[in-house]
């Protein structure tokens, strides 16, 4: 797929939106202000835009852990300030400070949040998938997942319903080639881990997940393959994550110059290359770009660290049922 100028450029500054929230997500993890663990997408920033530019509001989103840039976009943009703020643990976030970084949700554009328990979400989305069927909607359910979710035997259940209901469901196996530290190679046979799907009878392909364009165009097909209820599709995303698996892990287990070589191949690079080159745009505003997300991601920064923090009786609300938890 060729996308236009100006398509191009608005997926440009997705990617470099994402890229810039995740960049201060992981400055004010290492201060210590953002409570938990924090699991980053940097460099993964075209499969991430591409999902979310292929899907409409009322398609069922289960974003992965590092699925931070999916409910970004899919977000209303008033409310892209308050993902930044559940993410700092605010009063304000959209869960009220009660998800944070790996479970923030917004129901109201269908996000459905993570769940920590790896490859139960791929059970969860069966359920929205066949209520879309039920409803006689043409809704998708698009879920995230990792080289490693693959390994659980969930996964392989959910698929094995999806195809037998042909419900429309798309897997989106973003395959940075690390689960946690171990390499994808050391635990599944096959090179490609769209191979898979065959055994379901379902359509495997295998995406260039640093090239925006390639992205929406396998994203696209298979959303539209299964609004006409075609069925389940499963995409192997390939890409990278360039930090390692959480925030502050020194990922010493990659070898020497595999980062490296993967950052020559910087989803935000290539677009910016691909839109001066092909579309003549000028640096200036390639530039203006990056000075419009920086002031609008620091707006987002500021209003989290100028909003409350939850109290105790707010904070426990929906956590637990008949008890009264106190404040130490």
């Amino acid at each position: 797929m060729t996308l236009s100028k100006d398509q191009l450029l608005q997926r440009y500054e997705d990617m470099v939106l994402i890229r810039r929230f995740e960049e201060e997500v992981e400055k004010y993890s290492k201060k210590g202000t953002i409570p938990g663990f924090i699991h980053l997408g940097i460099g993964q920033e075209a499969t991430q835009a591409g999902i979310a530019a292929s899907l409409k509001e009322t398609d069922y989103k289960f974003p992965d852990h590092r699925g931070h840039g999916i409910i970004l976009l899919s977000s209303h943009p008033e409310d892209r300030k308050r993902v930044m703020a559940e993410i700092f643990g605010k009063r304000t976030g959209l869960n009220g400070g009660r998800g944070g970084s790996m479970h923030v949700n917004d129901l109201k554009v269908r996000d459905m949040g993570n769940n920590a328990i790896q490859g139960s979400t791929v059970v969860t989305a069966l359920g929205t998938a066949f209520a879309s069927v039920y409803n006689h909607t043409d809704d998708v359910t698009a879920i995230s997942m990792g080289d490693g979710t693959l390994g659980e035997g969930t996964c392989h259940e959910s698929m094995n319903m999806a195809a037998t209901w042909k419900l429309p469901i798309l897997y989106c196996l973003i395959n940075n080639h690390y689960a946690i530290s171990t390499r994808y190679t050391e635990t599944h046979p096959q090179s490609q881990l769209a191979e898979w799907a065959q055994g379901y009878c379902v359509p495997g392909e295998v995406v260039d997940g640093n090239d925006i364009e390639a992205v929406i165009e396998a994203t696209g097909r298979a959303v539209q393959r299964a609004r006409e209820g075609g069925g389940p599709t499963l995409l192997e995303y390939m890409t990278y994550r360039w930090q390692g698996h959480f925030s502050g892990d020194p990922a010493a287990y990659r070898p020497a110059g595999e980062l490296e070589s993967w950052k020559e191949k910087d989803p935000i690079k290539r677009a910016r290359e691909k839109l001066m080159d092909a579309h003549g745009v000028a640096e200036s505003e390639i530039q203006a770009v990056h000075d419009r997300v920086d002031a609008e991601v620091e707006s987002y920064v500021q209003f989290s660290l100028e909003s409350p923090d939850p109290d105790p009786a707010y904070a426990t609300a929906h956590v637990y049922a008949d008890i009264e938890v106190e404040g130490r």
